[in-house]
């Protein structure tokens, strides 16, 4: 990159304390384009076969009702992001929303969580990727098991791997239009083949041809049904999972039309499609497959890692390849997709000077975070090749791990709201709903979410089984990653005291509108 290139763009000197451009290109993405940008990156073909077998196992035909409540935290909290927005479209979110609330070592906490959840899913996104890449070309040539089987040779995985991860980075570099019109094929194409995918096993269930045909009841969307409150908590946190991604939204918001409504409503419009998509594909295969422990049962350990693959043969015949392409399609379009957040989140915090100025710049060819896209791809591209020839344990482990970090952020930007609007929240039944009582209630579901799972995870089986000294290494991985925040946090400032000191982005609590009149 050459030194121009490296060089804030049509930015704003943050000098005030509070909210500055960063010579992003603004007005390029709308309301469409920023819902679609947002079902891309949380994936949902490749993160509902993820974990759609586990939280079977976990709740058994309860599924439905663990997405149901796995949502209203989701939606809570994404009421809150649409008025801190509203107030604030500053593409740091997370970080801005809560160094203007809390305080800049909050904040700075906040950011850090973002960017190593995103960085996490990267890394494994791109995995994700060159195995069912592998597996594709596996089914097209009838060659069971031996193509895909090369997709586990760890140099030929990681240097596809990187193949991938070079892809998504250059797309991601240039303008925003590029992103979109990439995106509105590779999500059009996996939600029509999810859909396709749910009416064909509904089609063989009316017609007697599923394997283990349950009849849908009301007791499916009961989540007091579930046997016990362990495994309630178990699918309420793989649940969270599945919902992770949505608030790429609001990190656009600084190249959004309408920045102070378009983010906020496409963070409501992404997490409502999601949770209907997802409700559609549990409940077909449910009532196709049934929760037993035979071949094609949801309840067989050895369908549980990729249930889409396994029952794309038996509901779709010789078009079950399009489950393996979406798939695919879905794992490399987040993968492009998720770069969105960390580079913006970033860029506002070299912007505001809570990290060295480089993460400042912008391309002035493409206004986009060039330098942040960039060091991003790089961590996660070493972190992946690292980990995958160290242990693919540590790998998932470190993947399992990123549930902590989902709540821990999404937590803080919900309290957020809460304290940020605090003069505010009598001000109208409107504002104690969305500034008061949606975010409360949202991030204590996530707090109480996050010190269940810290908990558990210390368990030496937890995960993949991997302990160093009777410690679960999915606790011992998850307190690393934000140990490793707090010792680059004091290193930021002693280097750049002034965001620390509240120069660059100060506090703010907005005064009473009702007191103003």
């Amino acid at each position: 990159m050459s030194s121009t290139e490296q060089s804030v763009t049509q930015a704003d000197e943050p000098t005030s304390g509070g909210l500055s451009k960063k010579g992003l290109s603004a007005g390029a993405v709308g309301l469409v384009g920023a819902v679609v940008i947002g079902i891309s990156c949380i994936a949902p073909a490749y993160t509902l076969t993820a974990a759609l077998g586990p939280t079977v196992s976990e709740v058994g035909f309860q599924v439905p009702a663990i997405i149901l409540v796995g949502f209203i935290p989701m939606l809570l909290v994404a009421f809150g992001y649409r008025e801190l927005n509203k107030s604030m479209p500053d593409s740091g979110t997370s970080f801005t929303w809560a160094a203007r609330a809390f305080g800049p070592w909050i904040g700075w906490m906040a950011g850090w969580g973002l960017i190593a959840a995103t960085i996490l899913v990267l890394s494994n996104l791109a995995g994700i990727a060159v195995e069912f890449l592998f597996l594709l070309i596996d089914q097209l040539a009838g060659s069971p098991g031996t193509i895909a089987e090369l997709a586990f040779n760890p140099f030929i995985n990681v240097g596809v791997c990187l193949l991938f991860m070079l892809g998504a980075t250059l797309v991601s570099y240039r303008d925003m239009q590029t992103t979109q019109k990439l995106q509105y094929f590779l999500v059009s194409f996996q939600v029509l083949v999810l859909v396709i995918f749910s009416v064909a096993a509904f089609v063989h269930v009316s017609s007697g041809t599923a394997f283990d045909a349950s009849p849908v009841e009301l007791s499916w969307f009961n989540p007091f049904e579930v046997g016990s409150l362990t495994a309630v908590v178990a699918g309420l946190s793989l649940s969270i999972f599945i919902f992770w991604g949505w608030d790429v939204t609001l990190t656009m918001n600084e190249e959004t039309k309408n920045p102070e409504k378009t983010p906020g409503r496409a963070a409501t419009l992404t997490v409502i499609t999601i949770v209907v998509l997802y409700l559609l594909i549990s409940i077909s295969l449910l009532a196709f497959a049934g929760t037993g422990t035979g071949e094609f049962g949801l309840g067989n350990e050895d369908l549980q890692d990729n249930v889409f693959f396994y029952l794309s043969g038996p509901i779709l015949g010789p078009l079950a390849f399009l489950v393996s392409l979406a798939v695919l399609t879905s794992s490399a379009s987040s993968l492009q997709s998720t770069f969105v957040s960390p580079a913006r989140t970033m860029l506002a915090m070299g912007h505001y000077g809570a990290l060295p100025k480089k993460f400042a710049s912008v391309s002035p060819r493409f206004f986009t975070p060039g330098y942040a896209t960039i060091v991003a791809s790089i961590v996660a591209s070493v972190f992946y090749a690292v980990m995958r020839f160290v242990s693919e344990n540590v790998l998932w482990d470190t993947i399992t791990a990123l549930g902590m970090m989902i709540c821990f952020y999404y937590g803080i930007t919900a309290f957020a709201c809460v304290w940020y609007f605090r003069k505010q929240w009598f001000d109208s039944v409107r504002s104690f709903f969305f500034t008061l009582f949606s975010p409360l209630v949202g991030g204590i579901i996530l707090a109480v979410l996050f010190v269940l799972t810290l908990r558990d995870s210390m368990a030496p089986d937890y995960g993949s089984g991997s302990n160093i000294g009777g410690v679960g290494l999915v606790f011992i991985l998850g307190v690393t990653v934000i140990l490793l925040g707090v010792v680059i946090m004091i290193v930021m400032a002693i280097r750049q005291p002034d965001f620390f000191k509240g120069k660059t982005l100060s506090m703010d609590a907005p005064a009473s509108l009702r007191r103003r009149r």
